[in-house]
């Protein structure tokens, strides 16, 4: 089977994530749910909903794959620049064979932007 993937996160306010993942990230809305949203990375699909619980999913990392190290810095020089949250700058990381940085959301998510180097 050969098929797209939508992968859905639970998140506080449906409103500030569009703005954060569209405006901020620059990822198109596919599909507008009302209090589900799904942004096309070109790669995939991902979704995001507002439930009444506001319950999130912990321990969560989303990873975005960039197509070279030149793109993983200058991503990260953007977020910079948009004062986003820095958890880590960027690094080789050699227990996983990836180059990547990372940000938190407005969820509290993990976000990597990454170059597999393997």
């Amino acid at each position: 089977m050969k098929a797209s993937l939508v992968v859905f996160y639970p998140c506080l306010d449906i409103e500030v994530t569009t703005a954060f993942y569209h405006d901020h990230l620059g990822l198109e809305v596919f599909d507008d749910q009302g209090l589900c949203k799904i942004f096309d990375t070109g790669y995939g699909y991902l979704g995001f909903c507002e439930y009444d619980d506001h319950i999130l999913a912990t321990k969560t990392c989303i990873s975005f794959e960039l197509s070279s190290i030149e793109e993983v810095d200058a991503y990260y020089q953007r977020c910079l620049l948009k004062n986003d949250k820095i958890l880590q700058a960027p690094k080789k990381h050699d227990r996983f064979g990836v180059y990547s940085f990372f940000i938190e959301d407005p969820n509290g998510y993990r976000l990597e932007f990454q170059k597999i180097l393997n």
